[in-house]
C-alpha cells in the first residue's frame, strides 16, 4: 500500500524527468555532443523504468497483470541494443499516460471528510455543581451532559431535565423535529433543534448509534471489490500479441532491432492515455452540470447500473416540511390566519414555527410584530398581534386553551402530515398543515430512468410504513421498504444485486453504508448530509434529482468513447507491429509513429468533454 502510493505520488517527478530528458538529448546532439546524447536519454529512461518494475512486482504481488508489463520490456530491449532514443520517447510516452490517470482521479475525486468532522470530539459534562469539557472517550454511563442549541448529540442517552427539540433527519431521514421529554431515550448524532437540555448518558461514545454508523461505512467501503483499470482487461491478449510478434520477427530475421521495433511500437500508451482523458472529459462535462463524479471507476460503475434503490426523505421528497394545506373556519381567509400565525412565530425558535414564518414570506405577507408573547416549550406560543389575541401550537395545547376542539376542521390528514392549530381571540380559527413534499416531476424522472435500463426501483427509508406508502402511491416503484435501520438498508442494496449493478440514492447519515455499499452511490449533496457525500461515488451538487439522468448519460457516453479508443488505439498499434516485423519501421521511427496514434487517439477521447 506505501509502495503503490509513494509511486503515485513520483508520477510528476518522473513525467518531467522524462521530458527534460528527452530534451536535454536533443539539445546536445544539436550542439555537437552527439556522445553525450545517448547517455542523457539512458539516464532519462532509467527512473521511470525503475519506477514501472517496482508497479509492476507489486501488481503482481496482487495477482494483476497489466499492460505495464509490455511498456518496460520495451524500454529494456531498447536500451539494451542500442536504442536510446526510442527507449527515451517510450519512457516519456508511459510517465506522461501515468501522471495524466493520476490527475484525471485527483481531479475528480475530492477528499470529503466531514462525515468525520461532524463527530463531537468533546462533551460538556455536569461535575461537582459546574460545568467541564471532556474528551468524548471520557465520557462514561450515568454521567450528565449539556446539550447546547445546535450540538450534536454526542452519545446515547435520555433527557435528564429539560425538553429536547431533535433533529433526526440525518438519522432515520424524518424531516419533521421531534420531541423528547424527561426519561425518554436520545439518539447519538441527533441535532438540538431546541433549547439546551440535560442528558444522561447511557453507553460511551464508541457504542453509540452515531458511531455505529461511521463503522458501517466503513465496513462497507472495504467490502466492496475495486475494479480494474478498463485498459488492462486487454492485457492477456495484447502482451500475448506483442510477444508472438516480436519472437517471430527476431526468429525469423536474427535480428533484435526488429523485435526492439515491435514492442516499442506496441507499447500501450494509447490504451493508458485514451481511458482517462475520455473519463476527465466526461467528470468535467458531469461538472459543469453540477454533477461530482469521484473519479474513474466511479464513472464506469455508473454506466452499468441496472436497479435503484432510493431513499425518500431529501431525495424522492424535499427533505423539509412545506405548508401544504390550510383550513379555516368561516371567520377568517386562508392567507390571513397563515399571516398572523407567522407573525407571532417570529418570536419563537422553534423550526415548525421558523418554516410557517419561511412560508408566510415566500407568499409575500407582511407580518406585524407580536407583543405580550408567551411561549411554552413544546406546547405553543401566545400574544397579541395587531391587537387580536393569537395562539399558535399543537391541537391539545389549543383545544386546553379555547376549551372547544377543532373537530370542524377535519382530524383526517396525510401520513407524517403534522397539523398545528391557531386561535383567534379565545376561538379555533384554523389548522396549517405541514408535509414533506414529493419533488415535482417525480414519476416522470423514475420513467426516464427505466427507459436508461434501469429496471428495478426499490424505495427503502426509516420512516413509518404509512407515511412510506403514501408518498410512494402512484410512482414507479417495484418494492416499498420502510421503517429500515442504517444496516438493514446495506441489506436491501445487497439483495438487490441478484438485477445487476447497483445503484443507492440518499442524503442522510442514516444513507452513508447504503451509499456505500451499492455499486454506485449517489448523494443529495446540495441539502443532505455531508456522512452521505463522504460515502457516495457520486455527489449531486444541485438540489435536483433529475440530474441522475445526466450522471448516467454522460457515464455512459464516457465510457463509449473509451473503448472506442481503446479499439482504435490497439488496431493501429497492431498494424505499426506488423510493419515493425516486417522491417518497415526502425524503433526511432516507431516510437514517433506511436505518438501520432496517441495524439489521435487523444483528440477522440477528448469528444466526451461535448454534449
Amino acid at each position: 500500500m506505501e509502495t503503490a502510493r509513494s509511486l503515485k505520488l513520483a508520477r510528476p517527478f518522473l513525467a518531467g524527468l522524462a521530458a527534460a530528458g528527452l530534451a536535454a538529448g536533443f539539445a546536445a546532439r544539436f550542439a555537437g555532443l552527439g556522445a553525450w546524447s545517448d547517455a542523457v536519454w539512458a539516464a532519462a529512461t532509467l527512473p521511470v523504468l525503475l519506477a514501472l518494475l517496482i508497479e509492476i512486482v507489486t501488481s503482481l504481488r496482487r495477482g494483476d497483470l497489466g499492460l505495464d508489463i509490455v511498456a518496460a520490456l520495451s524500454m529494456s530491449a531498447a536500451l539494451v541494443v542500442g536504442q536510446e532514443l526510442a527507449a527515451a520517447i517510450v519512457a516519456l510516452m508511459y510517465a506522461g499516460g501515468q501522471y495524466l490517470e493520476s490527475f484525471a482521479e485527483r481531479a475528480a475525486r475530492r477528499e470529503m471528510t466531514a462525515l468525520l468532522a461532524r463527530v463531537p470530539r468533546s462533551a460538556l459534562r455536569h461535575r461537582d455543581g459546574r460545568l467541564e469539557e471532556v474528551a468524548l472517550d471520557l465520557v462514561l454511563p450515568g454521567d450528565r451532559l449539556l446539550v447546547r442549541r445546535g450540538d450534536v448529540v454526542a452519545v446515547d442517552g435520555t433527557v435528564a431535565e429539560g425538553l429536547a427539540v431533535l433533529d433526526q433527519s440525518a438519522l432515520t431521514g424524518e424531516p419533521l423535529p421531534v420531541q423528547r421529554r424527561v426519561g425518554q431515550a436520545v439518539m447519538s448524532g441527533s441535532t438540538n433543534a431546541g433549547e439546551a437540555f440535560d442528558l444522561t448518558a447511557s453507553a460511551r461514545a464508541e457504542e453509540s448509534t452515531y458511531a455505529g454508523i461511521v463503522r458501517l461505512v466503513e465496513a462497507a467501503q472495504r467490502s466492496r471489490a475495486p475494479m480494474s483499470r478498463l485498459a488492462d482487461r486487454y492485457a492477456i491478449v495484447f502482451l500475448a500479441v506483442t510477444v508472438a510478434l516480436a519472437a517471430a520477427a527476431w526468429a525469423l530475421t536474427a535480428d533484435p532491432i526488429r523485435a526492439v521495433a515491435v514492442l516499442v511500437v506496441a507499447t500501450p500508451c494509447p490504451l493508458i492515455l485514451a481511458v482517462p482523458v475520455a473519463i476527465v472529459s466526461g467528470l468535467s462535462r458531469a461538472a459543469k452540470l453540477g454533477i461530482l463524479i469521484k473519479g474513474g471507476k466511479a464513472i464506469e460503475r455508473l454506466a452499468h447500473v441496472r436497479a435503484l434503490v432510493i431513499d425518500k426523505t431529501g431525495t424522492l421528497t424535499l427533505g423539509q416540511a412545506r405548508l401544504v394545506e390550510t383550513r379555516v373556519s368561516d371567520m377568517i381567509e386562508p392567507d390571513e390566519l397563515l399571516r398572523l400565525a407567522a407573525s407571532l412565530d417570529q418570536a419563537s425558535q422553534h423550526i415548525i414555527a421558523q418554516t410557517i414564518v419561511a412560508e408566510a414570506r415566500a407568499k409575500g405577507l407582511a407580518l406585524a410584530v407580536p407583543t405580550e408573547v408567551v411561549e411554552t416549550p413544546g406546547e405553543g406560543i401566545a400574544g397579541r398581534v395587531e391587537g387580536r389575541a393569537v395562539m399558535v401550537g399543537g391541537v391539545h395545547y389549543i383545544a386546553s386553551k379555547t376549551g372547544s376542539g377543532l373537530a370542524a376542521l377535519g382530524r383526517e390528514r396525510s401520513p407524517g402530515a403534522v397539523a398545528v392549530a391557531v386561535a383567534l381571540d379565545g376561538k379555533p380559527a384554523g389548522l396549517l398543515i405541514l408535509s414533506d413534499a414529493l419533488r415535482q416531476g417525480t414519476e416522470q424522472l423514475l420513467r426516464a430512468l427505466r427507459a436508461l435500463g434501469i429496471e428495478r426501483i426499490v424505495l427503502a427509508t426509516g420512516d413509518r410504513h404509512a407515511v412510506a406508502r403514501f408518498v410512494s402511491a402512484g410512482l414507479s416503484i417495484d418494492q416499498v421498504r420502510s421503517e429500515l435501520t442504517p444496516d438493514q438498508k446495506i441489506l436491501v442494496v445487497l439483495s438487490e444485486r441478484k438485477n445487476g449493478p447497483v445503484m443507492m440514492i440518499g442524503d442522510g447519515v442514516n444513507d452513508a453504508p447504503a451509499l456505500a455499499a451499492a455499486d454506485i452511490g449517489v448523494a443529495m449533496g446540495a441539502k443532505g448530509a455531508a456522512g452521505a457525500a463522504e460515502a457516495a461515488d457520486v455527489v449531486l451538487l444541485v438540489d435536483q434529482l433529475d440530474r441522475v439522468l445526466p450522471a448516467i448519460t454522460i457515464a455512459r457516453r464516457s465510457r463509449r468513447i473509451a473503448l472506442q479508443s481503446v479499439a482504435a488505439g490497439m488496431g493501429l498499434s497492431i498494424a505499426a507491429m506488423i510493419a515493425a516485423a516486417l522491417g518497415f519501421l526502425p524503433p526511432v521511427e516507431g516510437a514517433l509513429l506511436q505518438e501520432v496514434i496517441d495524439v489521435l487517439v487523444i483528440f477522440n477521447a477528448l469528444r466526451a468533454l461535448r454534449g
